[in-house]
């Protein structure tokens, strides 16, 4: 089937600590979201989603979007930056103004948002989203759009998300040394919101865990909107670390082994199964792996335990993190668990026994033209970015004149912003 009309491009670019991957993206003249191309390679001078050599992670993003490009046969100038790193978090800001029970209108929904962006205090960090959730009429939630109703008192829940500044910054100036303009930067739990959850599940309550390469966040999903969110820096890099460690092997050596013979579920059959340690493009001049037989091969039962416990400590963590944030059965008990981590064989059943709630793999959504590579929980990030973007969600910081602090305001500036409010407002 030929490819429809392209009326809108996006590119996007996810940085992580295991892998940089972009994306191209049209959207038809139907609506329709295209896939163009898209390509990763391994990443570079990242560290637990934090950039630690400039040089080599610009030219780590200049190479995987070259590759999205050459895949897609076109060129982007600007993309749409994930950011898993960075310190995020997130909380709703309430906030509701007086409309006195007369109708409502496009300029009272304006004032509100604009009373609800000069609220917010970044309180010395970046900004990187302050969205209306929903709004409320006199108390009642769940309104999508209050034009035209009337209420007493119209408010408004604004979902914000703040990071540290100074990696943000990093970040945004790698890719722009990469020749490419920066749209936006958006938190990856976000983007893998985009992709991996249901509106009703959004709705209803939903943790959604991405487990990347040197990081794990966890956010908490519920009345449509993300409520909290935690990071642990632990991720599947420091379970290759463990398996390389404990059989005395090379990192790239124990990434294979994870991947293909490794398990989070052991079978019977794993004490008589031997897998072999060197794989196919190896010479085999390399030394012996810890207890391996005289074929350099170990017992798969070994590999499991070694995984096992290492993800022991992994769920343990994710259950603290999710009782602190108040994740109970009156906020919903489905688990989504997503990112490259996500992809070991048997982790959803590893750890739906350790949470004891349900839990299900969030991948890629359906999309035209995305190759099946890139359909896995891996990528489905790289895909809500590309979503996100051409979904453009409304911010409050675009209503009325551009406002972005990272600042703490005090004393003369404190003042200065108050006068300046009064005239804005009266």
């Amino acid at each position: 089937m030929a490819i429809p009309r392209i009326s809108r491009i996006y590119g996007a670019v996810n940085v992580g600590s295991f892998r940089i991957s972009a994306m191209i993206m049209g959207v038809s003249e139907t609506g329709e979201n295209v896939v163009l191309g898209s390509g990763h390679r391994a990443s570079q001078g990242i560290k637990r989603g934090y950039i630690t050599d400039m040089a080599a992670a610009t030219y780590a993003i200049r190479d995987a979007v070259e590759r999205a490009e050459k895949n897609a046969g076109t060129s982007v100038s600007s993309v749409w930056v994930g950011c898993a790193g960075a310190g995020l978090k997130s909380h709703v800001s309430k906030v509701e103004i007086d409309v006195g029970g007369r109708r409502i209108e496009e300029d009272d929904i304006e004032h509100l948002l604009l009373a609800a962006r000069d609220m917010i205090e970044p309180d010395g960090r970046m900004m990187l989203h302050a969205r209306p959730a929903h709004y409320t009429l006199d108390g009642a939630h769940g309104v999508a759009n209050p034009k035209g109703l009337h209420a007493e008192r119209l408010g408004v829940d604004v979902h914000v998300m703040l990071a540290d500044a100074a990696p943000v910054r990093n970040l945004i100036e790698a890719v722009q040394n990469a020749h490419l303009e920066v749209e936006a930067v958006v938190a990856a739990p976000i983007a893998g919101g985009y992709a991996c959850l249901t509106p009703e599940e959004r709705e209803l309550g939903t943790a959604l865990i991405e487990i990347g390469g040197e990081v794990t966040n966890i956010s908490l999903y519920a009345g449509g909107m993300l409520l909290d969110l935690t990071a642990i820096p632990f991720g599947s890099a420091d379970i290759t670390d463990a398996v390389a460690s404990a059989f005395g092997i090379r990192r790239f050596q124990a990434e294979r082994l994870k991947c293909v013979s490794g398990s989070a579920i052991a079978s019977p059959n794993d004490h008589r199964e031997m897998i072999p340690v060197n794989g196919p493009g190896d010479d085999g001049s390399g030394p012996a792996a810890r207890g391996a037989d005289d074929r350099n091969r170990i017992p798969r039962a070994e590999l499991v335990s070694v995984v096992t416990e290492q993800l022991s400590r992994l769920t343990d963590d994710i259950g603290r993190a999710l009782k602190g944030m108040g994740f109970s059965a009156a906020r919903g008990s489905q688990v989504v668990l997503t990112g490259g981590g996500a992809e070991l064989a048997g982790i959803a059943d590893f750890t739906q026994s350790a949470l004891g709630r349900p839990v299900r793999i969030g991948k890629s959504p359906t999309l035209r033209g995305l190759p099946e590579a890139h359909s896995t929980a891996g990528f489905a990030t790289l895909a809500g970015l590309c979503l996100y973007a051409a979904d453009d969600p409304v911010d409050i910081r675009s209503v009325g004149k551009s406002y972005q602090p990272s600042v703490r305001y005090s004393g003369i500036t404190a003042v200065n912003r108050l006068f300046t409010a009064l005239k804005e407002y009266f």
